[in-house]
């Protein structure tokens, strides 16, 4: 999905090449039917070969990854998720970072989330 966001559209052979660690051609192309049955990807035909491109905005797709994370390793506690990510040992917050949080946590009390 993200060589997908990137370039906005791309062949099975772009998204291949945009791995790290590419799968075979073959792998790619099926990861990329999943996705379209799924409906987070869709095809249009160019001459003999298919172009995809994401159904969502990358923001669109963030936004229903993370809520499937926190629903499904987290009981949907969103408290629990960001302690989670508080422990992790690479998190280090800068005072921007900390204030930026808190000005967040008091807008969604402010508007009652």
């Amino acid at each position: 999905m993200d060589a997908l966001h990137q370039r906005g559209r791309a062949t099975a052979a772009e998204v291949q090449a945009a791995l790290p660690e590419a799968p075979s051609y073959s792998a790619v192309r099926a990861l990329l039917r999943i996705l379209e049955e799924k409906g987070h990807v869709k095809h249009r035909r160019e001459g003999a070969r298919y172009v995809y491109l994401p159904r969502a905005s990358r923001e669109t797709a963030r936004r229903s990854a993370l809520e499937r994370v926190v629903s499904t390793f987290f009981q949907g506690s969103v408290t629990q998720a960001m302690a989670a990510l508080l422990e992790t040992a690479d998190t280090r917050l800068s005072d921007s970072e900390f204030h930026e949080l808190q000005q967040m946590i008091h807008q969604a009390r402010k508007e009652g989330r």
